[in-house]
């Protein structure tokens, strides 16, 4: 016996790590209670009270949500499950709001049915063991650590970056992460930032913007370095001198995910400057 779907809060995060651990994913308290405290999270409980699906949603500040964390126990599979709880956190934002989704191979042909459409892939990749370049700081370019009075223009700097501000969100994953680091110019300007997250396997590097391919690596390398464990990023289509980069540091390409919206024929405008997102959950 089903219950019916409902709104996951804090008291559930023990239910909705052990259902991710089900299917071999590796969401952590943090990473939920991010989830929660950015956006909202649906699922499903049997009798007993034990979470058997869950589903998330992040609005960014105007036009675009993400979706993500979409899992269904194994055991209650083929109920339509998923279906409902991405119905339900697609149903609890407004109608002229995009919804974007990094599908797994599984969950492709449901969100099609759904009305998502492929518009884009990203590459995971994972290493083992960091191999720096050793890479200098370039003229005009100087790394810091994020400091609270930078928050707003990082919060710029990462709308233009991905089409849509979302505030809430950054701030909370900035309260997270491990390292976030800001590059400036010669005038003080910041002109791009990274995260790096410690998850229970990998050290998750991102979101990055940065103006280019160069100083994109500066970023990997500065959050990467004293790193003794694995690490994974996920990077956009076409940043072929980063992924390269990427390759040379000893990251293997894990997959190529689709990324699928609803509500709009393409993602939004962006300005060439993401170089990673900041998970398949968040967009």
């Amino acid at each position: 016996m089903i219950a019916e779907l409902a709104e996951l809060n804090q008291y559930d995060i023990p239910g909705l790590i052990d259902l991710s651990a089900s299917v071999g994913w590796d969401y952590d308290e943090n990473e939920v209670r991010t989830l929660l405290e950015s956006g909202r999270v649906f699922g499903h409980k049997n009798s007993a009270g034990r979470i058997v699906s869950s589903s998330a949603i992040i609005p960014y500040d105007t036009k675009l949500a993400s979706i993500g964390m979409v899992i269904v126990h194994e055991e209650f599979r083929g109920l339509g499950l998923a279906m409902e709880a991405v119905r339900k956190c697609a149903g609890s934002i407004t109608a002229d709001m995009a919804v974007m989704l990094i599908a797994t191979k599984e969950g492709k042909p449901l969100y099609e049915k759904m009305g998502f459409t492929a518009v884009d892939y990203i590459s995971k990749f994972l290493c083992d063991k960091f191999v720096p370049e050793n890479l200098q700081d370039h003229d005009g370019v100087f790394i810091e650590d994020f400091k609270q009075s930078d928050l707003a223009k990082l919060v710029d700097l990462d709308g233009t970056a991905v089409g849509d501000k979302r505030s809430v969100f950054l701030r909370n994953r900035i309260s997270q992460s491990k390292q976030c680091l800001v590059v400036k110019n010669n005038k003080g300007e910041i002109i791009g930032y990274g995260l790096s997250i410690q998850g229970p396997v990998n050290l998750i590097l991102g979101p990055i913007a940065a103006p280019d391919s160069e100083t994109a690596a500066l970023i990997v390398e500065n959050l990467a370095l004293h790193h003794k464990g694995k690490l994974r990023i996920d990077v956009p289509k076409g940043r072929t001198d980063f992924m390269s980069y990427l390759d040379r540091c000893g990251f293997v390409k894990a997959n190529t995910p689709p990324v699928m919206v609803k509500n709009s024929a393409a993602m939004p405008q962006r300005n060439n400057s993401l170089y990673a997102i900041a998970s398949q959950a968040f967009g």
